[in-house]
C-alpha cells in the first residue's frame, strides 16, 4: 500500500509540474504569436464583401498569380461537361503542329449522337488540319473532333485520358478525373471549380490557345476530302462581342451543358491590367453569365496589382525569378499587412516558392532564389521587427525546443527527487514511531508481570 501511495503521489507531482511549466510557456508563446500577427498591421481593411452567385460552385482567380479572389464551394466535385475541351485543346496545341493533318477514324466520327451532341458532321476518313480542328473544338464544341484530336495526340482515347489526368495535376488540379476528351457524361469524369480554374490558368498562358479561343467572329472550314460544302460556325460563349451578355473584357472561355452537369462555364477576362479566370459549375442557363459578370465586376472594383519589385524582400529570399512579379490586394489594403511564407523546393538547389497571404487569404505566389535553410521561414512585412516576427510566425526554433525540453526534464527530475526525499523522511518517522510503541508495550508487560507476583 505504501508503494502504491508513493507512485500515486509521484505521478501527481509530475503532472502538476508539467501543468505548472506548460501554462506559462504556452501563455508566453500565445502572446508572442498574437503580437507577431498584429505588430505590423497598420490597416483594418478586411476582405471585400463577396458577390452573390446562383451557381452551386464557383471561383475567381488571378490568372498570373493564381490568387483566389472569390470562391463558393470551389472544391465540390461536379461534372464539367464541355468545359473539358479546354484541356483537350491545350494538349493538342502542346503536342501537335497547327498544320498537321488529322484523318478521322470511324470510331471518332461515330462517337456522337447526331441531333443530341454538338458536332460538325465529321465523316470517317475526313481530314482537317489541327488548327481547323481546334476552332471546331473550342468555338463550336464539336464532340467528335475532341475524340479525333485525342487519337491524333496519343493514338487512343484511353492513352489520351491518361495524359489529361497527368496534365491536370501538373497544372494544379487536385480533385479531378477525366475519362473522355469531350466532357460527355460519365460518372467517372468529374472535376471542381478550383481545378478547372487551375487548368484554365494554364490555357490562358498559352498564346495559341488564347488566339483561337478569343475569336468573336465566325470561322470557316473549307470543303474537305469528304465534304463538298464549307462549314461556318461561331463561338458559343455569350460574353464575347456581339452576344447577348457581351462583356468588354472577355477574352474567351468555354461553355458546357449536360443534364447531369447543368450549365458550366469557364471565362477569361483582361482589362489591360489584370487577367482573371472565372468558373461556374452546376449553374442554370444564362445565370452562368450573370454570375460570371458579377465576379469580374467584383474583382475589378475591389482589387489591384501590387508589384513586388519595389518592396522589401522577405527574410531568406535573394530574388524573385520574375522581375515583374506581383500580388493582388484589396485596393485599400497596405503591403505592410501582407505575410510571406518561404518554402524551399525539394530539389534543394536554392530555389523555392514564396506564398503571400493577406488576412488569411492567399494573394499570390512566386518562384524565388532563396537562402538554403533546414526549415522554411515566414516573414511579416512591416517597418519594424521583421526578423523577430519571422521567427515567431514560423514557430519555435530547434534551439529553443531543446532548451525548453531540458528545463522541463530538470524540473521533473527535481520534483521526483523531492518526492523521494519526502518519502524517505516519512518512512524514518514511521520507524521511529513504531520503535517507541514497541518500547511502550514491552514496559507495560513487565509491570503486569510484577503485579502478578
Amino acid at each position: 500500500m505504501n508503494k502504491l501511495k508513493f507512485l500515486r503521489k509521484t505521478a501527481s507531482a509530475i503532472l502538476a509540474a508539467g501543468i505548472i511549466i506548460t501554462m506559462p510557456l504556452s501563455a508566453i508563446l500565445e502572446t508572442t504569436v498574437y503580437a507577431a500577427s498584429t505588430t505590423n498591421t497598420s490597416s483594418n481593411v478586411e476582405w471585400p464583401a463577396a458577390p452573390e452567385v446562383t451557381s452551386e460552385s464557383a471561383i475567381l482567380i488571378d490568372a498570373d498569380t493564381g490568387a483566389v479572389l472569390y470562391e463558393k464551394d470551389s472544391h465540390r466535385k461536379c461534372y464539367p461537361a464541355s468545359t473539358t475541351k479546354i484541356l483537350t485543346g491545350l494538349l493538342a496545341i502542346e503536342n501537335c503542329s497547327m498544320t498537321d493533318t488529322i484523318t478521322f477514324s470511324s470510331t471518332a466520327a461515330n462517337s456522337v449522337k447526331v441531333g443530341e451532341d454538338a458536332n460538325i458532321g465529321t465523316k470517317a476518313g475526313e481530314e482537317y488540319t489541327v488548327e481547323q480542328a481546334l476552332y471546331a473544338l473550342l468555338l463550336y464544341s464539336a464532340n467528335e473532333v475532341a475524340y479525333g484530336l485525342a487519337e491524333q495526340v496519343s493514338g487512343s482515347l484511353s492513352a489520351f485520358t491518361d495524359l489529361m489526368n497527368a496534365k491536370a495535376k501538373e497544372l494544379g488540379a487536385i480533385d479531378s478525373h477525366f475519362s473522355n476528351a469531350s466532357g460527355l457524361y460519365d460518372p467517372n469524369h468529374y472535376t471542381t471549380a478550383y481545378d478547372m480554374a487551375m487548368i484554365a490558368r494554364g490555357c490562358y498562358n498559352n498564346s495559341t490557345f488564347v488566339n483561337i479561343d478569343s475569336t468573336s467572329t465566325s470561322y470557316t472550314i473549307p470543303p474537305t476530302n469528304k465534304t463538298s460544302t464549307k462549314r461556318t460556325f461561331s463561338h458559343r460563349h455569350k460574353m464575347l462581342k456581339g452576344r447577348a451578355y457581351y462583356y468588354e473584357y472577355c477574352k474567351g472561355g468555354k461553355t458546357g451543358y449536360t443534364d447531369q452537369a447543368r450549365t458550366t462555364l469557364v471565362t477569361m477576362a483582361d482589362n489591360g491590367d489584370m487577367q482573371l479566370v472565372a468558373v461556374v459549375l452546376y449553374d442554370f442557363g444564362n445565370d452562368a453569365y450573370i454570375d460570371t459578370r458579377a465576379m469580374f465586376d467584383y474583382a475589378y472594383s475591389n482589387f489591384s496589382k501590387v508589384s513586388l519589385k519595389d518592396q522589401k524582400l522577405p527574410e531568406g529570399v535573394k530574388s524573385y525569378e520574375d522581375e515583374d512579379a506581383y500580388i493582388v490586394l484589396p485596393k485599400s489594403a497596405q503591403f505592410s499587412d501582407v505575410k510571406a511564407e518561404v518554402k524551399e523546393d525539394s530539389s534543394k538547389d536554392g530555389s523555392g516558392t514564396v506564398t503571400f497571404t493577406y488576412k488569411g487569404q492567399e494573394v499570390g505566389s512566386v518562384k524565388a532564389a532563396i537562402e538554403k535553410n533546414e526549415e522554411s521561414s515566414a516573414s511579416v512585412f512591416g517597418k519594424k521587427k521583421d526578423k523577430t516576427t519571422s521567427t515567431v510566425v514560423t514557430g519555435i526554433s530547434k534551439f529553443m525546443k531543446i532548451v525548453i525540453g531540458v528545463v522541463i526534464a530538470v524540473v521533473i527530475l527535481l520534483v521526483i527527487l523531492i518526492v523521494i526525499a519526502n518519502y524517505r523522511k516519512q518512512m524514518r518517522r514511521r520507524k521511529r514511531k513504531k520503535g517507541k510503541r514497541r518500547n511502550g508495550k514491552s514496559g507495560n508487560v513487565k509491570r503486569k508481570k510484577k503485579r502478578r507476583r
